[in-house]
């Protein structure tokens, strides 16, 4: 029996989707134990904000960029990265699941960005991520 290779694509997808939210949950679960074993310590209100305002960051990096999410947010955080860098990258969870894989798109087809390269996109990312949060936090 032959396999329609469209049909094949989005049962990948799929389960390339539902390890995703496994691993999201296994995430938040973890968070959860380390929050309750430490000890509470008083802080102040603009570390706070720091705080959360780095978590939702990279809530936004680990989930919501790499599900191509039709979010407002998303999008201006990776058209800012696109206008800056001059390429247009695709970021996704290989199904090992390890570390996301930056793509860049090139006329011959996706290219991995690996090395110094990959560093530099990953910071940028970042820096643009908590720019835009703290930019819309009240």
């Amino acid at each position: 029996m032959l396999a329609n290779p469209a049909k094949v694509r989005m049962m990948l997808r799929t389960y390339g989707k539902q390890l995703t939210s496994a691993k999201r949950l296994a995430r938040f679960r973890r968070a959860l134990k380390l929050a309750r074993s430490q000890d509470e310590v008083t802080i102040s209100r603009d570390a706070k904000r720091r705080e959360l305002v780095e978590r939702i960051a990279k809530e936004i990096i680990e989930n919501l960029i790499v599900s191509n999410t039709e979010n407002p947010m998303v999008h201006r955080i990776l058209h800012r990265l696109e206008s800056e860098t001059g390429k247009h990258y695709v970021f996704e969870y290989p199904l090992d699941g390890f570390d996301v894989q930056i793509l860049e798109e090139t006329e011959r087809g996706p290219n991995e960005v690996i090395g110094d390269e990959r560093l530099h996109v990953m910071r940028r990312l970042w820096d643009i991520t908590l720019e835009s949060v703290d930019q819309t936090m009240l």
